[in-house]
């Protein structure tokens, strides 16, 4: 996939999300006469505290123990570039594809989907708990440096984009986005901008390329079996086949840079011809056309599906990983039922949230919040220090 040309930015698509709708903060501050509405946001996001906190936390290896390996911030800035340059060729907004990406997963607690879960678990009688949802939840609340309000005060293109990237919510909205939309109405269940799903399938493009290539560094496969999946088998022969005494390592790296290209070309043709079809007019049109625009042809999605079954059989449920996880569903099932239990050792804040609620559930999401805002390390420290 190219980078975008000098001066291309400008020439946006007519449903473009170009400028953010009328008081679409939703506390009034002036505007940046230096940086676009979708630039604060994205400045915003990045020095948040909860954006720092994600070089500490598993995308698929416990971060403190694998260096090497993605953490959730690398992926967090390989989608954010991946979505940048792919709303930059289709002429929507960058800017705005980028705040989407770079927030995506701000809610994600330590030791990355199997906190999730465990976490989900626990919190199931007390309304929840989805790495989505607690995204918005910091972004609109949790973050508290500002004088004037909590979060960040993002646009509301931005919150809408985190609050559903990945498509309409239908149903009961998770606890967060219920709240939150009853205040600031999100429009739920309408689809996203195209820029917010650009973001999502930036997301699907960068893990499924960079956890093959973690896989392959961590030993869990080798490349002799990654070349039978569909599209990365068709790299590999192109590369082996133009440089066949190059050694093994840039063999891996250049034909899984092949397989991303691939995966980015058929997302831009696929999208260029569906947005064509659509002939949408606005961003509104986009909103109301019932479907995602923004998407992978029909063979590469299916080509797609095999990899993702096969990286969740061989690396996300691998040995491996999974005595790592184990550690963390220790970490947090302990320490929900610690903080439950002792809620004076929770830090000054989380105490704040803790006594201002009467109800159960209320306190139980203040032990949440804290629990999710933790890194890896920090998640096992804690525990050690209070069974200690």
């Amino acid at each position: 996939m190219s980078e975008s040309q000098p001066g291309r930015e400008s020439a946006l698509a007519q449903y473009a999300c170009i400028v953010p709708r009328r008081g679409s903060r939703r506390y009034d501050q002036p505007e940046d006469g230096k940086r676009t509405a979708f630039q604060r946001d994205c400045d915003r996001i990045v020095h948040s505290n909860a954006f720092r906190l994600l070089l500490y936390k598993t995308q698929v290896f416990v971060a403190p123990l694998y260096g090497q390996y993605r953490t959730r911030l690398t992926h967090t800035i390989e989608v954010a570039r991946v979505a940048r340059s792919l709303a930059s060729i289709l002429h929507l907004n960058p800017d705005l594809a980028e705040a989407v990406a770079l927030a995506h997963d701000l809610g994600h607690p330590p030791f990355g989907h199997i906190g999730e879960v465990t976490l989900a678990g626990l919190m199931r009688d007390h309304g929840g708990f989805d790495h989505n949802d607690q995204a918005i939840r910091i972004v609109t609340m949790l973050e508290r440096c500002y004088i004037r309000f909590d979060g960040l005060n993002l646009t509301w293109e931005t919150l809408e984009g985190i609050a559903k990237h990945n498509g309409p919510i239908t149903g009961e909205p998770p606890h967060a986005l219920a709240e939150y939309s009853a205040q600031h109405e999100l429009e739920l269940d309408t689809w996203p901008s195209a820029e917010a799903q650009v973001a999502a399938l930036a997301d699907d493009i960068a893990y499924n390329c960079h956890d093959l290539q973690d896989g392959l560094r961590a030993g869990l496969f080798h490349s002799d079996e990654i070349v039978e999946l569909p599209i990365v088998g068709e790299a590999y022969e192109s590369v082996r086949s133009e440089v066949p005494d190059a050694e093994a390592r840039r063999i891996n790296h250049t034909a899984l840079r092949r397989v991303f290209n691939r995966l980015a070309e058929d997302v831009l043709a696929a999208s260029s011809m569906e947005l064509a079809a659509a002939a949408a007019g606005s961003v509104e049109d986009i909103r109301k056309a019932g479907r995602r625009l923004v998407r992978f042809s029909e063979s590469c999605f299916e080509d797609m599906k095999v990899i993702r079954s096969f990286l969740k059989r061989r690396m996300y449920r691998s040995k491996e990983v999974m005595r790592q996880c184990s550690r963390g569903i220790d970490a947090v099932e302990f320490l929900f039922g610690h903080f439950m239990q002792h809620p004076s050792d929770l830090p000054v804040e989380r105490k704040n949230d803790f006594q201002r609620t009467c109800d159960s559930a209320g306190k139980a999401r203040a032990v949440a919040d804290y629990i999710a805002g933790m890194t890896d390390s920090h998640a096992l420290a804690e525990k050690e220090r209070i069974k200690g």
